[in-house]
């Protein structure tokens, strides 16, 4: 009988006791209930402006997004004879996590952009109103000069002394590996070809847009709303560990919104340091377009988009009837039902 017991529970999907003891305690507790939500709550929400709200959601999420990123930086920078306080590994982890952690807070309000390249692409492309498009990309520099300032409050003291100790070593403070270089992206002291940096940023720029487009398309099998903004921050982070060594900004709010504040703080020649600041605040747009032009022209498959549910024919069934009828290929049951034959 001894033996036939312990069969049983071999057997059996119940957790074994041990730890799992805790577990039965917290599924018997009970929760006490939130409060109701009060009128004057949902009457403060309907007058909000949902153009503050977009705003506030699109300058919080640049801000989430590159808050932590020159925080990396900053503590790359400042320990270089101390590599347990950072490296690229860190700084491009940074990035991705603070993508993911954006996307996570705020996209459910805004849209998630986070970067004026993908505003400007979804006006083109999925008919993002156009009037929106300057107050999104005002919003999303204004998160990145926040996401600067405070950096710049909270490591004052040690970069005011890395930046005393580099001005009397006779580098100055703009330059790549300077205090100003923890804002934004300076070339390195042999990087003086511009062609060569424009073909950088933009081949850069265009990876991480087609990944962008591919993992925001409904019709990719591969990504789910729960990994996407995992898989977007990756590929920002996969960028970094490979070409940060020569120079990439990847957005331009993220650079010009920090530029801004090494400005403040370290001079004009944050914008002129060898002519490259318009390659690093210019290129990213059309290079995402580019990217998401190849996406859209190359690798669509709207018809695939419809069949799941996630778009609609402009001219509804029938004309999405005809066009099937066109294409020879089968229809079963209803028009939505083409994906399975594909």
């Amino acid at each position: 009988m001894a033996d036939d017991h312990r069969l049983h529970r071999l057997e059996t999907a119940d957790l074994e006791i041990g730890a799992t003891e805790a577990v039965q305690r917290h599924i018997s507790r009970h929760v006490v209930a939130t409060k109701p939500v009060s009128q004057a709550k949902l009457d403060f929400e309907h007058r909000r402006p949902r153009w503050l709200r977009e705003m506030a959601a699109e300058a919080t999420g640049v801000f989430f997004y590159v808050y932590p990123g020159i925080a990396a930086t900053a503590s790359f920078i400042l320990n270089k004879e101390d590599a347990a306080f950072g490296s690229l590994l860190q700084v491009g982890f940074a990035y991705a996590i603070g993508i993911a952690f954006a996307i996570i807070t705020c996209a459910s309000t805004s849209g998630g952009h986070f970067n004026p390249a993908i505003t400007v692409c979804f006006a083109v492309w999925q008919g993002f109103p156009w009037r929106k498009v300057p107050y999104y990309i005002f919003a999303q520099i204004f998160g990145a000069f926040m996401a600067g300032l405070m950096l710049m409050g909270q490591y004052h003291e040690q970069l005011a002394a890395y930046s005393a100790a580099t001005v009397a070593a006779g580098e100055g403070n703009v330059f790549n590996g300077g205090a100003a270089s923890v804002l934004c992206t300076f070339p390195g002291a042999t990087q003086n070809n511009l062609g060569f940096l424009f073909l950088i940023e933009w081949f850069v720029d265009s990876y991480i847009g087609i990944i962008i487009w591919s993992a925001l398309d409904p019709a990719n099998p591969f990504v789910g709303p729960t990994t996407a903004p995992f898989v977007i921050g990756l590929a920002y982070a996969a960028m970094i560990w490979g070409f940060a060594d020569i120079s990439i900004s990847t957005n331009l709010a993220r650079d010009l919104g920090t530029r801004l504040v090494a400005a403040i703080f370290y001079g004009g020649e944050a914008f002129s340091y060898k002519n490259y600041s318009w390659i690093s605040i210019l290129i990213n747009v059309p290079a995402t377009l580019f990217a998401t032009a190849y996406y859209e022209m190359l690798m669509r498959d709207s018809l695939q988009k419809i069949g799941k549910g996630h778009a609609t024919h402009e001219h509804g069934e029938e004309g999405l009837a005809l066009h099937l009828t066109k294409s020879g290929i089968p229809m079963e049951k209803g028009t939505t039902n083409v994906v399975e034959h594909m």
